[in-house]
C-alpha cells in the first residue's frame, strides 16, 4: 500500500513538474526563432527599428528561457529520484538521447546566448545574427533530443532485452533517433512551439495597437508574426493528421480512447464534438451508449487512421476483450503471455542464485533472439512483459473523457488559430488591423487559449499512454522509486510552492517589461512608415 501511494505521488510530483516547464518551454522555442526573424530583417535593411524591435522581443525571450531551464533541470533529476526503476531498466536507451541534448544542444544555445544578449555593438552585425540563429538552433535541438527519448517511450524500438542485467539495452541509435514516431513528434510539438510563440507576439503587438502605443513595432512584429505563426499553424496541422495515422498503428488504445470509440467499426466516423455521460464510459464495455450526444462525420476516422474509408478501427472492447476474427488478441491473454515472460526471469534470477548453471542457461535460450526457439518467446511472449505487472484487462483503458475533450480542444484550438492568423495577416497588410479592435481583442484573448492548446496537447500524448510508462514493456506502477511515500508528498509540495513562486515571478517581469515596451524613444506610428 505504502509503495503504491508512492507511485501515486511520484506521478503527481512528475506532471505538477512536467506542466509547469511545459508553461515556458513552447515560448522559447518559438520567440528564440521569431527573434532570428527579426534580426534578420534589421541585418538586411540596417533600419534601427528592426534593432529596436528585435531587442524587445529578445528580452522577454531571456526572461523565459531563465525560468524554463530551472524547471526543466528539476524533471530530468526526477528519473532518477522518484523513477529508478524505470532508470534502471531503460536508462542505457532514455539516458542516449539526453547526454546527446546536455553535450550538443545545450550547451550550443548557452554558449551563444551571451552574445546574443551582451554583443550588441561588441561584435559585428553578423556574428551578432549568427550567435541569435545558433541560441535558436540549440534551442530547437534541445527540444528534438528530448523528444526523441519521450517518443521512444511511446513506441519502443532499437532495443534488446539483456536477461544478465535486466535492462533493455539499445541496439540502433538511429532506429531510436528516426522512429516514425520521433520524427512526426519533433515537427508536430515544435510547429505548434512556434504557433504559440507567434500568438504572443501577435497578442502582446495587438495590446499595443489597442492603446496606441508603439504602433510602427506592433504593425511589425505583426508583420513577422503572422506569416511565422500561419505557416507552422499550417504545419501543426498536417503533422497532426499524421500522427494521427501512426498512433492508429502503434498505439491503438490511445486512438480508440481519444475517440471513445467503444465499438470497432469499418468505416468509422470521426466525431467533431460530443458530450459523454458523466461516470458512465466504463459501462460502454457492456453495450451502453457513452454519449449523450454527438456529431459525426461519417468514415472519416477510418480514412485519416489508415488512409481506407472502409478500413476497420479497433475500438476499447476489441482491444480489451479480443477480437479473433480481427487478429487481436484480448488483454487477458496478453496478460497471460507477460506473466510468463515474468516468471522465466523469476526463475533466471533464482537460478542465478542458487548457482545453478544449467537452469539458468535453458532460460538464456528462450532469450537468445539469434535461436528459434528465442525468437518466438521473445514474439509470443516477451513482446508482452509488460502485461504480466497489470492486475486486470481494465487497465489497459487510459481515461477517456480526458483524452476525448482534450483531443477536441487541441484540435478546434489548432483550426481557430490557423483562420485567425490568416485574418490578421490580411488586416496588417492592408493597413486596416488597427481599425478592427474586436480583432485586436480576440489577438489577446488567443495568448491563453495558445496555452490550453498547447497543454491539452500533452495531456493527449502522455495519459493516453497509461497505464505505461514505456509502451508494453513497463507500466507505471513498476517503474517508480520505492521510497517512503511521505517523502515524494513533501517535495511535492515543495516544487508546487517554488514553481508557483517562479511562474507568478515571470508573469511580473514579463507583464511589467511590456507595459514599459521597448527601450528608446517610441516610433512614429504606422501612417509614418
Amino acid at each position: 500500500m505504502d509503495y503504491l501511494q508512492t507511485v501515486d505521488w511520484s506521478r503527481a510530483q512528475f506532471a505538477l513538474t512536467a506542466v509547469y516547464h511545459w508553461l515556458f518551454v513552447p515560448l522559447t522555442l518559438g520567440l528564440s526563432v521569431a527573434v532570428a526573424l527579426m534580426e534578420t530583417f534589421y541585418y538586411r535593411t540596417r533600419d534601427d527599428s528592426w534593432r529596436r524591435t528585435t531587442r524587445f522581443w529578445m528580452r522577454l525571450f531571456g526572461i523565459n528561457f531563465a525560468i524554463g531551464v530551472a524547471t526543466g533541470l528539476i524533471l530530468e533529476f526526477e528519473f532518477g529520484t522518484d523513477w529508478s526503476n524505470y532508470s534502471h531498466f531503460v536508462g542505457d536507451i532514455f539516458g542516449a538521447p539526453l547526454a546527446v541534448e546536455g553535450i550538443m544542444a545545450f550547451f550550443l544555445e548557452s554558449t551563444f546566448i551571451a552574445v546574443m544578449f551582451f554583443g550588441w555593438d561588441r561584435v559585428s552585425r553578423g556574428a551578432h545574427l549568427a550567435a541569435t540563429w545558433l541560441t535558436a538552433a540549440g534551442a530547437n535541438l534541445s527540444a528534438l533530443w528530448i523528444l526523441v527519448a519521450n517518443a521512444w517511450m511511446q513506441y519502443p524500438v532499437g532495443c534488446a532485452f539483456n536477461l544478465r542485467t535486466v535492462r533493455n539495452e539499445m541496439t540502433s541509435f538511429w532506429d531510436v533517433a528516426l522512429s516514425p514516431v520521433a520524427v512526426n513528434k519533433f515537427l508536430h510539438t515544435v510547429s505548434s512551439s512556434f504557433t504559440l510563440a507567434a500568438l504572443f507576439v501577435v497578442g502582446v503587438s495587438a495590446w499595443y495597437l489597442l492603446r496606441r502605443r508603439e504602433e510602427r513595432m506592433a504593425c511589425r512584429s505583426i508583420a513577422v508574426a503572422s506569416v511565422f505563426g500561419l505557416v507552422s499553424a499550417v504545419v501543426t496541422a498536417t503533422t497532426g493528421d499524421r500522427s494521427g495515422a501512426i498512433v492508429a498503428r502503434v498505439q491503438p488504445m490511445k486512438l480508440a480512447a481519444m475517440e471513445a470509440l467503444y465499438e470497432g467499426r469499418e468505416g468509422a466516423p470521426l466525431t467533431l464534438a460530443g458530450l459523454l455521460r458523466p461516470g458512465k464510459t466504463a459501462g460502454a464495455l457492456a453495450g451502453e451508449d457513452p454519449f449523450v450526444f454527438r456529431a459525426e462525420i461519417p468514415k472519416l476516422l477510418s480514412l485519416m487512421s489508415f488512409r481506407d474509408a472502409d478500413a476497420y478501427v479497433p475500438g476499447i472492447r476489441d482491444l480489451v476483450e479480443g477480437n479473433a476474427e480481427r487478429g487481436i488478441l484480448s488483454a487477458a491473454e496478453k496478460m497471460a503471455r507477460g506473466r510468463a515472460a515474468v516468471d522465466e526471469l523469476r526463475r533466471y534470477r533464482a537460478a542465478r542464485e542458487a548457482g545453478d548453471r544449467e537452469a539458468m542457461a535453458a532460460v538464456e535460450r528462450e532469450f537468445d533472439p539469434a535461436t528459434p526457439e528465442g525468437r518466438e518467446f521473445l514474439r509470443e511472449k516477451f513482446a508482452y512483459f509488460g502485461y504480466g505487472y497489470l492486475e486486470t484487462p481494465g487497465q489497459t483503458v487510459p481515461d477517456v473523457p480526458l483524452l476525448f475533450y482534450s483531443f477536441r480542444v487541441m484540435v478546434g484550438a489548432g483550426m481557430l488559430f490557423i483562420v485567425l492568423l490568416a485574418a490578421v495577416w490580411w488586416q496588417n497588410r492592408r493597413g486596416t488591423l488597427a481599425r478592427r479592435r474586436w480583432l485586436l481583442r480576440l489577438c489577446v484573448w488567443m495568448i491563453p487559449t495558445a496555452y490550453l492548446a498547447s497543454q491539452a496537447g500533452w495531456a493527449v500524448a502522455e495519459a493516453g499512454r497509461q497505464p505505461w510508462v514505456v509502451q508494453d514493456l513497463m507500466p507505471v506502477g513498476v517503474a517508480a522509486s520505492k521510497i517512503p511515500a511521505g517523502t515524494v508528498s513533501a517535495t511535492f509540495f515543495v516544487f508546487l510552492a517554488l514553481f508557483t513562486v517562479l511562474l507568478a515571478a515571470e508573469l511580473s517581469i514579463m507583464l511589467r517589461q511590456i507595459r514599459l515596451g521597448p527601450e528608446g524613444p517610441e516610433d512614429p506610428g504606422p501612417e509614418k512608415l
